[in-house]
């Protein structure tokens, strides 16, 4: 036998795997079971809050100075309409007592699509 090449095969063979399993994580999109776990709760929550976003649209078409806060509302940065939005109060859920800020969130994308 000649473990020469017996050798160089096997040191071939563990740096083939490691190459691929750093390529795979990096940029092959591979993730482990926790990361999976993590992007479904994080994409969850993210959908439930565009849901929410209606009930925030239709809690700011209650509001009798609607009209004026939304002018407010435009002057504002990008980043900051959702901030507006829980100080308005439009963002607190039935049976929560305070805002949600990724449903203030999704509800000033809501309201920039409608304007």
């Amino acid at each position: 036998m000649d473990w020469e090449k017996i050798k160089l095969g096997s040191w071939s063979a563990a740096g083939g795997a490691i190459l691929a399993v750093f390529v795979g994580f990096n940029f092959g999109g591979w993730v482990t079971g926790g990361g999976a776990a993590a992007m479904a709760k994080e994409l969850a929550a993210d959908a439930v809050a565009e849901r929410l976003g209606s009930i925030c649209v239709a809690q700011l078409n209650r509001d009798p100075d609607k009209d004026k806060k939304l002018i407010e509302m435009k002057g504002k940065d990008s980043w900051d309409k959702g901030r507006y939005i829980e100080k308005q109060s439009w963002a607190i859920m039935p049976g929560e007592d305070k805002p949600d800020s990724r449903v203030a969130d999704a509800c000033a994308k809501q309201l920039a699509a409608k304007t």
